[in-house]
C-alpha cells in the first residue's frame, strides 16, 4: 500500500497546477536536423509541436540562429520566428544554453536527441528532463523513460 501511495504522490508531483499545461521545450535545430538529407525540415518541427499539443503539452521551439540558413522553408521559418512561434537563439550564441536554462526556469522536458554532454556540469539535471524521439514518415514517437513525461 505505501507503494501505490508513493507512486502516486510522485505522479501528483509531476502534474502541473490544475488547468495549465506542463511546458515542453523543444531543442527546434536537433529536430529539423533529424532527418536525411542536405537540409533541416520545417515540417519535423511542426509535427512535433503538434503531437506535444495532442499529448497536453505547451511547446516552446528554441533554435539556434543558424538553422534560418539550414532549413528547408526559409520563408515559413521566418515567419515563424516573426511572430513568435520558433524562439531564436542570438547570433553567436548557443541554443543549448537557453534550452536547458528555461526547462530549469519553468520546470520544463526538453524534446531532443541531444546529450548535452558539453552542460552536464552547470545543468545535472537535464538527464531528467529528457523526452527522446522519432520521426519516421512525419508521425512522431516519443521515448518514456522516465516519471515526468
Amino acid at each position: 500500500m505505501a507503494d501505490q501511495e508513493q507512486q502516486q504522490t510522485e505522479e501528483a508531483q509531476a502534474q502541473p497546477p490544475e488547468g495549465k499545461k506542463p511546458i515542453a521545450l523543444v531543442d527546434g535545430s536537433n529536430v529539423a536536423h533529424s532527418s536525411e538529407g542536405e537540409f533541416a525540415r520545417l515540417e519535423n518541427i511542426r509535427v512535433v509541436v503538434l503531437k506535444l499539443r495532442e499529448e497536453g503539452y505547451e511547446p516552446i521551439v528554441v533554435a539556434d540562429a543558424a538553422l534560418r540558413h539550414q532549413i528547408d522553408d526559409k520563408d515559413a521559418y521566418e515567419e515563424r520566428v516573426e511572430n513568435g512561434k520558433i524562439r531564436q537563439a542570438p547570433s553567436g550564441t548557443d541554443a543549448d544554453y537557453f534550452i536547458l536554462s528555461f526547462a530549469r526556469e519553468l520546470d520544463a522536458v526538453i524534446v531532443s536527441n541531444d546529450r548535452f554532454r558539453d552542460r552536464q556540469e552547470a545543468f545535472p539535471d537535464a538527464q531528467d528532463r529528457m523526452i527522446r524521439y522519432m520521426i519516421v514518415a512525419d508521425e512522431v514517437v516519443f521515448e518514456r523513460r522516465n516519471k515526468r513525461r
